[in-house]
C-alpha cells in the first residue's frame, strides 16, 4: 500500500511538472496561442471520444448521464495508436499519463470513482463497469481502478440532426392514422403486430433459455443481456452474446425447488388453457374491434353524423306531432264529457 502510494505522488508531482511545463510555454503567452493549443487537446478528446478501440460504458455521475472509460483501457489504447499524439503537435512527445493529466487541467476529463465499493452478496467481485459513479477527490490520472468521465458534449452526428426533423412529422402521421386508406392501415397493422411478436417471442426464448441454463447447468447465460437496460446505447442494446456470470453458483436445492414449479406452472396453465369455443368467441370479438378501427373513413363518419341528425330531426317531429295530438284528443274528450253533463242535468 505504501509502494503504491508513493507512485501514485511521483506520478501526481510528474503530471503536476507537465501542466506547469506546458502552461508556461513562452510562445502562448499570447490569448490566440492559448486558446489554439485548448483546441489542440479538444480536437485530441473528441478523436479519442470518438474512436471505436477504446471501450467504454455509459452511467449517471450525479445525476448526469456521462460517457466514461477505464484508465488501464486508456493506456493501452494510447500505446495501440501513437499517431493520435500528432494532433498535439508540440506536446506530441508527452507520456501518456502527463496527456491524461492535462485533460484533466482542462476539464475535458473527470476522474470518476464507483459508488458501490463491497462485493453485493451473491457475488465474487465488483462489477467491471459500474453504473453510478462519484467524483474522486484527487483530480490525477491513474491505472488501477481509475474511472475517467468525458466532461465535454459530443458533436451530434448528421443522422440524429436530421432524426429530429422526422420526429414531429412522424408524430402527426401517427395521428393521421384514421384517414389512412384501407391497404396503409393494413401494412401498418401486419407490420406493428409482427414487431411485436417479435419482441415477446424473443424475450419469451431467452427467458426459456435462461431457466433451462440454470436449472440444469448451474450457470446464468442471457442472450442480448441489455435489452431491457434503461441505461445502453444503442450498440450496447442490441450485443448478443450473453456476460460472463460473476456470481456465485446456485444450490441444487434451489434449482430442484424451482424445476417443480416450473412444472407445476405449466401443467396449471395447460389445465385452464380456453377450448376452441372460447378462443373463437375471443378471435370474433377481437376481428371485430379490428373491423372497426380498419373500416372507419371520414366520409362514413361523416355521412353517419348525417343520418343521426335526419333520424333526430324525424323523431323530434314524430315527438310533436304525437303531443299535439294527445292535447287534441284531451280537448276533445273533455268537450264531450261537458256536453254529457250539461245533457244529463237537463233531464
Amino acid at each position: 500500500m505504501k509502494k503504491a502510494g508513493a507512485a501514485e505522488k511521483r506520478k501526481a508531482r510528474r503530471s503536476s511538472a507537465s501542466v506547469q511545463n506546458v502552461s508556461r510555454d513562452p510562445s502562448s503567452d499570447t490569448p490566440p496561442r492559448k486558446q489554439a493549443a485548448q483546441d489542440v487537446y479538444q480536437l485530441f478528446a473528441e478523436k479519442v471520444r470518438d474512436h471505436k478501440d477504446l471501450e467504454s460504458r455509459w452511467a449517471v455521475l450525479q445525476e448526469t448521464r456521462v460517457e466514461y472509460f477505464r484508465g488501464k483501457d486508456f493506456v493501452s489504447f494510447m500505446k495501440n495508436h501513437p499517431e493520435l499524439k500528432e494532433i498535439l503537435e508540440s506536446d506530441r512527445d508527452l507520456e501518456t499519463e502527463d496527456i491524461a493529466n492535462v485533460l484533466l487541467q482542462k476539464n475535458l476529463l473527470v476522474r470518476s470513482d464507483r459508488v458501490v465499493k463491497t462485493v453485493r452478496p451473491g457475488k465474487k467481485k465488483l462489477s467491471s463497469w459500474p453504473a453510478h459513479l462519484e467524483i474522486f477527490p484527487e483530480q490525477v490520472f491513474s491505472e488501477n481502478d481509475a474511472f475517467f468521465a468525458w466532461t465535454f458534449v459530443k458533436r451530434r452526428p448528421l443522422w440524429q440532426t436530421l432524426l429530429s426533423f422526422v420526429w414531429p412529422v412522424l408524430t402527426l402521421a401517427i395521428c393521421l392514422f384514421p384517414v389512412y386508406p384501407h391497404r396503409c392501415k393494413l401494412l401498418i397493422l401486419y407490420s406493428c403486430a409482427g414487431l411485436l411478436v417479435l419482441i415477446f417471442s424473443l424475450l419469451l426464448l431467452r427467458a426459456a433459455i435462461f431457466g433451462a441454463a440454470w436449472i440444469l447447468l448451474g450457470k446464468r447465460v442471457w442472450f442480448f443481456p441489455n435489452i431491457l437496460a434503461e441505461e445502453a446505447t444503442l450498440r450496447e442494446l442490441f450485443c448478443f452474446w450473453p456476460k460472463k456470470d460473476e456470481e456465485e453458483r446456485p444450490k441444487w436445492t434451489a434449482r430442484l425447488f424451482y424445476a417443480i414449479l416450473a412444472v407445476l406452472v405449466i401443467l396449471l396453465l395447460r389445465h385452464h388453457a380456453p377450448n376452441e369455443a372460447a378462443r373463437a368467441r375471443y378471435q370474433k370479438r377481437m376481428s371485430n374491434i379490428i373491423d372497426d378501427v380498419l373500416e372507419w373513413s371520414p366520409s362514413l363518419a361523416l355521412s353517419g353524423m348525417m343520418e343521426k341528425q335526419t333520424v333526430d330531426n324525424v323523431t323530434e317531429d314524430n315527438n310533436k306531432f304525437s303531443n299535439e295530438s294527445e292535447v287534441t284528443s284531451a280537448v276533445e274528450t273533455e268537450s264531450s264529457e261537458e256536453t254529457d253533463e250539461h245533457q244529463n242535468d237537463t233531464v
